[in-house]
């Protein structure tokens, strides 16, 4: 059986390596240094860049409960198109990573009626890429040991620190969820509505209004007071997640 200090040693082990990933984009900001940035760039950016910065949910449907609470540390890893000239053209260095890593600490608490709130933030170290973002999950089925639960999400995320770019995303998604013994696999689909803007002096292009439907899977393992839920997400890009977390 772990113990107290297995845990603390397995979450700072994580936390080394969520630090050492986000590694993977230093010195690399974002902004629209190129006057031949164009329209169909901004598009293909905001398309990627929208389901990568998007909710991820890294829970199951269940609810926490009315006393539940979990905070955790998680990365994502997004597999963009770092070939493709509008990356390129995005990133100072001109060297975007094949996968943009993403580290966020991640707050979840149980309220009554089977409703659960989460908040998200994340600052990439020696870039200017930021994000905070929040959820509303109600579970219509809360579940047992016999029956699956089942729930409807509300979510958002909102880039921060980069000046040229505006970006905020909106979600819906339902899940599924059944747990056996410490495993509980989930499953969901949703849509994510992505809004983007430019603020840059060096060219004018209209704000982009898009829409992706979003599927994710993932599973979540417990361990008296933690948990690590690791999940993927399928859209235009690709996501993957890993999250650690301590529950109270």
């Amino acid at each position: 059986m772990l113990n107290y200090k297995s845990h603390f040693a397995f979450f700072a082990f994580l936390l080394t390596f969520i630090i050492a990933s986000s590694g993977w984009a230093g010195g690399n900001d974002l902004q629209i240094p190129d006057p031949f940035f164009d329209q169909d760039d901004f598009k293909q950016f905001s398309r990627e860049a929208g389901i990568a910065l998007s909710y991820a949910p890294l829970a199951p449907a269940e609810p926490l409960g009315i006393t539940g609470f979990d905070i955790g540390l998680e990365v994502t890893a997004a597999n963009i198109s770092d070939e493709a000239g509008y990356w390129k053209k995005l990133f100072v260095d001109g060297n975007p990573p094949n996968y943009l890593p993403i580290p966020k600490l991640h707050i979840q608490k149980g309220l009554p009626f089977n409703v659960d709130l989460g908040l998200i933030y994340s600052q990439i170290p020696d870039s200017n890429i930021a994000l905070i973002g929040g959820e509303v999950k109600w579970a219509l089925l809360e579940g047992s040991t016999v029956t699956p639960a089942a729930a409807i999400r509300a979510n958002y995320t909102r880039l921060l620190g980069v000046s040229d770019i505006d970006l905020e995303t909106y979600g819906v998604d339902v899940s599924v969820s059944k747990g056996f013994a410490f495993l509980t696999p989930y499953a969901g689909l949703g849509q994510v509505w992505i809004r983007t803007q430019e603020n840059s002096n060096l060219v004018t292009l209209e704000n982009e209004n898009l829409n992706e439907t979003k599927g994710f899977v993932g599973v979540k393992t417990t361990f008296l007071l933690f948990s690590l839920v690791a999940e993927a997400a399928y859209a235009n890009i690709s996501t993957y997640s890993l999250r650690a977390n301590v529950s109270f």
